[in-house]
């Protein structure tokens, strides 16, 4: 079990740093999305085109690269949405154990489906040919537009640490069920720090 709540500890390293480094590309995605406003209307005044396709494009990729890959930090400080009512009475041991179930019947198998049914279309978007060869990638219809691949991947990347720390909590859970309070302690480290909002 000591190697176990290692792993989980070690994959907390990894998903803690990404977590946090999320904030500033929040405040990147609202100065991106303030400046095609802003572009929109002063180039519309002026009847210049101060707005891209390309910069659009970008204040999406940056969204979807925000909401992608917040869900590992989101799992990890127990911030996602549960059904506490149900387990307000509950004992910790028993909370463990459900969490476990659920984790391991229902996210595990999810992230792996995802990560199954992305990774055709993703290494398509790279350029891959039904003969195996290589082609260009795949790239935005607009003019201006940015490459499709790069963002397509962040599918498989948040999908693939989602899977990382959906592991790290599943030990977690069968820790605190079965009484190590090591991984009691790591659950309620990650409970004690702020609500995300």
């Amino acid at each position: 079990m000591q190697r176990l709540l290692r792993l989980a500890r070690a994959i907390d390293k990894l998903i803690e740093p990404i977590g946090k480094g999320l904030s500033w590309l929040v405040l990147l995605t609202v100065a991106v999305g303030f400046y095609n406003v802003m572009a929109r209307y002063i180039g519309r005044f002026l009847g210049l085109q101060l707005a891209s396709n390309g910069l659009i494009e970008l204040q999406w990729y940056l969204f979807s690269i925000t909401f992608l890959l917040s869900f590992p930090y989101i799992l990890k400080h127990g911030a996602n949405v549960r059904v506490d009512f149900l387990e307000a009475g509950w004992s910790d041991r028993r909370k463990a154990l459900v969490s476990f179930w659920g984790t391991v019947l229902f996210l595990i198998p999810f992230c792996l489906l995802g990560l199954w049914v992305t990774i055709n279309p993703v290494l398509q978007s790279w350029g891959l040919l039904p003969d195996g060869t290589w082609g260009h990638w795949e790239v935005s219809p607009d003019a201006n537009g940015l490459p499709r691949a790069p963002i397509k991947s962040m599918v498989l990347v948040g999908l693939g640490l989602l899977l990382l720390q959906a592991i790290a909590q599943a030990i977690k859970f069968w820790a605190v069920w079965c009484g190590y309070a090591e991984g009691s302690l790591l659950l309620e480290a990650e409970a004690e720090l702020p609500p995300l909002e």
